[in-house]
């Protein structure tokens, strides 16, 4: 699976066979917003004018369109890894926040 970003807003990117076309729809929102294309070119262009209307029509009709993620992340861990967690980002002279954040960014980079 691929994906896109524009404004924000990522696209989950996939290949169907049978219309030999490819197919997008925005991740991380509850709105189905769905586009597609022959070429990669075609594809990027749907993918922002759907982002585009979107945004319109969220507009023009006073329903705010969703944003993909708020920033905000809440897990559920055992105590123990809550407290090893907790002293790793003191001794790191960090927030548990500051530190955790750092922690996942390097994940997501080194994947």
């Amino acid at each position: 699976m691929n994906m896109m970003k524009y404004k924000g807003y990522l696209a989950r990117i996939e290949f169907d066979d049978e219309d030999r076309i490819f197919v997008g729809h925005l991740a991380g929102i509850k709105d189905i917003v769905g586009f597609h294309g022959s070429t990669v070119d075609e594809l990027e262009k749907a993918f922002h004018e759907s982002v585009d209307n979107y945004l319109e029509i969220s507009e023009r009709t006073g329903r705010p369109a969703e944003t993909p993620y708020s920033g905000r992340l809440i897990l559920d861990v055992s105590p123990d890894i809550h407290a090893a967690l907790a002293i790793a980002a003191h001794i790191h002279g960090k927030s548990l926040n500051q530190w955790a954040s750092e922690v996942l960014d390097k994940a997501v980079q080194a994947s």
